[in-house]
């Protein structure tokens, strides 16, 4: 379990955020909300989640440019990116990868599939469990 876990959800969408939460909140994360890429970026930085669900179509900067700022920042740099978008046409799950995201998800995702990628992340050996 996910226990004490802190996830950042960069997503604009209100329906789509509250489906994440749902399943993050089950698993017994904190969740923080970013609706914009200069969002993410400030509560990556300040707040040092534990995973980060990443909308590729965020207000500017994107999700890919996040990804990349994060990634080339010394505090966020191994922080796990997973994307988690809409953007389904041949290329872009490369695009999100080659940007730095560790995982690529299709929206709608299943509760099941969110919650499995949630676990696969922050159960990782290696990774200290803030709530044990």
């Amino acid at each position: 379990m996910a226990t004490g876990r802190r996830v950042l959800v960069a997503e604009d969408n209100d329906a789509n955020y509250v489906l994440v939460q749902a399943v993050l909140r089950k698993l017994g994360c904190e969740v923080l909300r970013a609706t914009t890429g200069e969002e993410a970026i400030a509560a990556a930085t300040s707040g040092l989640p534990d995973l980060v669900y990443m909308d590729i179509q965020l207000p500017p900067p994107n999700g890919l440019e996040v990804t990349r700022r994060l990634r080339s920042n010394q505090t966020t740099r191994d922080i796990p990116i997973v994307a988690l978008t809409a953007q389904a046409m041949v290329g872009d799950q490369e695009g999100a990868l080659a940007a730095g995201c560790d995982a690529y998800l299709t929206k709608p995702v299943s509760m099941q599939l969110l919650e499995e990628t949630t676990e696969r992340f922050l159960n990782k050996p290696g990774r200290e469990n803030s709530g044990s």
